[in-house]
């Protein structure tokens, strides 16, 4: 692969839309070829699946149909857009990846690691990211974003508790993955976030160049 895989993380409310924003500008700036995709989604059918995961519902949703119905739009998203994109030399930035599965199916709602490893290994095998940006920010705050937006889905109306283990279970994952994580405090102004969010891309760049 000659592309550059790059996904970005973090709760509900952290500030993704701004960051991509951010990173867009950046790369169009740096002449880079890109594709900005998102999960779950990123292909026409993962766009459908990803309406059946987030839409409200008064049905109770198994953890374990979450999970599966969220990496049966990941393998439809590699197979459909982000391998073509890194094998004609894109650079692929992702609004969510396979972290945000370890996160919430796993670490908030309880299902075993090992579990979301075996799917892991078996149908992602070297699509992962080469980068991942955490947006961090306390609970409070990103909750308080979303409602200010009022375009809240299944997964903002859940608990603090909830929103809670997502942020703990997040800086957990970029403990464990220290060399692939970036941490960036997006509860700062924006124009603060975007300067963080820079000075990571600079340097991304200058490894994929060296």
């Amino acid at each position: 692969m000659n592309g550059n895989f790059i996904s970005i993380e973090g709760g509900e409310g952290a500030g993704k839309s701004s960051t991509l924003s951010c990173i867009k500008h950046w790369l169009e700036e740096h002449n880079i070829d890109y594709v900005l995709t998102r999960e779950p989604g990123g292909s026409p059918l993962a766009e459908e699946i990803r309406s059946l995961v987030l839409a409200p519902r008064e049905e109770h949703v198994s953890k374990y149909a979450e999970l599966l119905l969220v990496f049966a739009a990941r393998v439809q998203h590699i197979q459909q857009t982000i391998l073509p994109a890194l094998e004609e030399g894109k650079w692929v930035i992702s609004d969510r990846f396979v972290d945000s599965s370890y996160v919430y199916q796993g670490l908030a709602r309880g299902i075993d690691k090992e579990l979301i490893d075996e799917l892991v290994n078996t149908y992602l095998k070297n699509a992962m990211p080469n980068a991942t940006i955490l947006l961090d920010v306390p609970v409070e705050i990103g909750l308080e974003r979303v409602s200010s937006r009022g375009d809240a889905n299944r997964l903002d109306g859940e608990s603090i508790t909830f929103h809670e283990k997502v942020r703990n279970g997040f800086l957990a994952r970029a403990e464990e993955n220290a060399s692939r994580f970036k941490v960036v405090d997006a509860s700062v102004a924006q124009d603060a976030v975007e300067q963080q969010i820079r000075k990571i891309l600079d340097e991304l760049l200058t490894q994929v160049s060296s």
